[in-house]
């Protein structure tokens, strides 16, 4: 069992696991690592390359979450169900970073597999009568700023306002 889900025994499925699930049922991972597998850098001299599936399932979830790569890494830090998507047990690995995720998506764009990859899946999906669209995952902070009077008036924006710690 993986460390991450050794706590998780109350954790209450949500439809991103679900849609997950369903994903990791239906589509081909390994035909679709055998196309990119001729690109793909090989083991050698230097850092071994992550795992080619694992990168290509981290490019699937960027795409169908509308992640950028730093986004899609801490995303991966914070959502239990996108770990075990991809495969990560944070108890033993860490995350790719975003820069690794970057060098994955220009091979794909470098070699012209990205769109080939998605239109095969697309029809798969199509095919047992599933379709993607995209969604995004959320994040909102709150920053400290202080109010602007750089305006025409001088003046303060009475629509704005400020929140105090613990009274967001």
């Amino acid at each position: 069992m993986a460390t991450d889900q050794i706590f998780e025994n109350y954790r209450k499925s949500k439809r991103r696991d679900e849609s997950l699930k369903t994903m990791e049922a239906i589509v081909p991972w390994a035909a679709l690592c055998e196309v990119i597998d001729p690109f793909y850098p090989k083991a050698g001299n230097g850092r071994p390359p992550v795992g080619m599936e694992r990168m290509l399932r981290i490019h699937f979830i960027q795409h169908w979450f509308n992640l950028a790569d730093l986004s899609c890494e801490e995303a991966l830090y914070d959502s239990v169900s996108l770990r075990r998507f991809v495969g990560i047990d944070l108890g033993r690995e860490l995350v790719p970073d975003a820069t690794t995720m970057l060098k994955c998506r220009k091979l794909l764009h470098d070699n012209k597999l990205g769109e080939a990859l998605f239109a095969q899946v697309g029809a798969v999906l199509q095919s047992k009568g599933f379709k993607v669209s995209t969604g995004t995952i959320v994040d909102a902070s709150i920053i400290g700023a202080p109010s602007s009077t750089k305006n025409a008036g001088k003046a303060r924006d009475p629509d704005m306002h400020q929140t105090r710690k613990g009274q967001q």
